[in-house]
């Protein structure tokens, strides 16, 4: 998987196993196709600090992802859900 612009320090892979979110210290998070290793969405931006974890919610439709400045974010993803 290549994409991020700094080491990746979290993946994790979505309830039912199709897809890959990564969190990295380009304080980016980016979204997966499992089965391909293509990125299936722009990388997210929004934290402050490097992203230092990532989980997916129990649905599979949010991304939750923490960050080196203590802050969590929670982000929605359409395309996690299809």
């Amino acid at each position: 998987i290549q994409g991020h612009q700094g080491g990746v320090n979290s993946v994790t892979f979505s309830p039912d196993g199709t897809h890959i979110v990564s969190g990295s210290d380009d304080k980016t998070i980016c979204v997966w196709d499992a089965s391909t290793g293509t990125q299936i969405l722009p990388p997210m931006w929004g934290h402050q600090g490097l992203v230092q974890s990532v989980a997916f919610s129990p649905d599979g439709t949010h991304i939750l992802s923490h960050e080196s400045e203590c802050s969590v974010m929670v982000s929605f993803c359409s395309e996690c859900n299809s």
